[in-house]
């Protein structure tokens, strides 16, 4: 099995650069007929969110479904997919950085009771804490 890497999944969702967002879609294509599964850890999710909100500006409803059509593509095995999940359906709800909300979740499903921080906003989840 081969990983992905966060700037495959750029390619693929904003398709900002043809060529390289062409080689994505067809290797994609190669991998569905061949019935081949690539990897994609969860830190490619985290910073495939930073770069989504931070360089490309696309707000958090699209890019939580985008994140939901990923899971949905047979050919994308996640790590962490219970984590990336919840964090799903929490982050059309809840105001808390998604960034935040995607470690929180992992925490979680770690077996972990909190993830402490020194953010107030992310301290107003449930699953965070703020440290003092």
């Amino acid at each position: 099995m081969k990983a992905l890497d966060t700037n495959v999944l750029i390619r693929f969702l904003v398709r900002d650069e043809e060529k390289q967002a062409r080689t994505v879609y067809e290797s994609f294509k190669k991998a569905e007929a061949e019935k081949y599964v690539f990897f994609v850890p969860l830190l490619v999710v985290l910073e495939a969110i930073w770069v989504l909100e931070a360089v490309y500006a696309i707000n958090r409803s699209d890019l939580l479904d985008a994140i939901n059509e990923l899971l949905l593509m047979p050919i994308l095995q996640f790590e962490a997919q219970t984590a990336i999940r919840k964090f799903l359906s929490s982050g059309y709800e809840s105001n808390i950085d998604l960034p935040d909300l995607l470690i929180a979740y992992s925490a979680e499903t770690a077996g972990c009771d909190c993830v402490l921080t020194f953010d107030r906003k992310a301290s107003r989840h449930d699953l965070c804490e703020l440290i003092r």
